[in-house]
């Protein structure tokens, strides 16, 4: 069995010892080392041998931030890294910002002390760092984002659904976990404006999938942003479920929309494709063309 290396590098001692812990736990990881802010790390680094396969990094120390070293860690020495943050609606463009520089993946630091929230943060960290592993093995690039002209639309202006009564209209149900931020960014930029409603599952934290949303909105020339309760499914509109809670595809009458509900995880995710594509698979059923684009785990497969 291949065992994956990290190293931790967050100016917390305390977050330090917890993730070293939720490491441990998986017999597929082993930390080899830590260290509090970027400058030292560097020094660590080069007397790791072997090198780590993975680096887990804070965005907000001393001395010198996450992006700073991140930018010269990727032009200089790169490898994958997940970034492990603190994140709120006012720096979740922070840790965007650190996707387009090439971070895997980002994630949001676990609440120390809260047993239930430990839990869900050891199985999405254990298994992003795992996913980051194979990632390095493929080759490592920045993401490259296209960049279009959006034209004059918003989703008052996206064209409904055809039709009441009809059984014909189509949806298009997405699921992506570490790694989706790219191959999302990379499907949705080529959708027309009178393609099918498209409703996604992107597994992230809670705040980051509205910042995620506005950034492809102004990538793509459909409409994208963060799914509310009750949104109608709308051509030329794509609808991403907010982190931290399931998704659901509804139908009323001839009209499609999305349903947000609090829950368990399912799948070991919130939001879960399973539970987006077993709605689909429900109310849309042959009308609906799901697609499951990157990541790590078996979540959408059962869906």
């Amino acid at each position: 069995m291949n065992t994956t290396r990290v190293f931790i590098i967050d100016d917390s001692a305390v977050v330090r010892q917890g993730l070293t812990e939720i490491f441990a736990s998986d017999p597929e990881l082993k930390v080899c080392g830590a260290a509090q802010d970027p400058i030292i790390a560097a020094q660590k680094l080069r007397d790791v041998c072997p090198p780590p396969d993975v680096l887990t990094l804070d965005l907000e120390m001393p001395r010198m931030d996450g992006l700073t070293f991140l930018s010269k860690l990727m032009t200089q020495h790169p490898m994958p890294v997940v970034v492990c943050s603190t994140l709120t609606e006012t720096n979740s463009e922070v840790a965007l910002r650190a996707l387009e520089m090439g971070a895997v993946d980002v994630l949001q630091k676990p609440k120390l002390g809260t047993r239930a929230f430990l839990h869900e943060s050891r199985v999405r960290l254990c298994d992003a760092v795992k996913a980051a592993t194979l990632a390095g093995r493929k080759g490592l690039r920045a993401p490259e984002l296209p960049r279009i002209v959006k034209p004059e639309v918003d989703t008052a202006h996206a064209m409904p659904l055809q039709g009441v009564g009809r059984t014909t209209d189509k949806v298009i149900a997405l699921g992506a976990s570490t790694g989706g931020t790219e191959a999302l960014a990379t499907v949705l930029a080529e959708m027309p404006l009178d393609c099918p409603g498209i409703v996604v599952v992107q597994h992230m934290p809670e705040h980051f999938t509205r910042a995620f949303a506005k950034r492809l909105d102004g990538l793509c020339r459909i409409a994208v942003r963060e799914a509310r309760d009750g949104d109608a499914v709308l051509r030329g509109q794509a609808l991403i479920a907010p982190g931290n809670q399931h998704m659901l595809l509804k139908r009323s009458g001839a009209r499609y929309h999305v349903e947000l509900r609090d829950g368990p995880f399912v799948s070991r995710h919130r939001p879960s494709v399973d539970v987006l594509f077993r709605s689909a698979a429900r109310y849309v059923g042959a009308n609906c063309l799901a697609a499951i684009l990157t990541g790590m785990g078996d979540d959408g497969a059962k869906g």
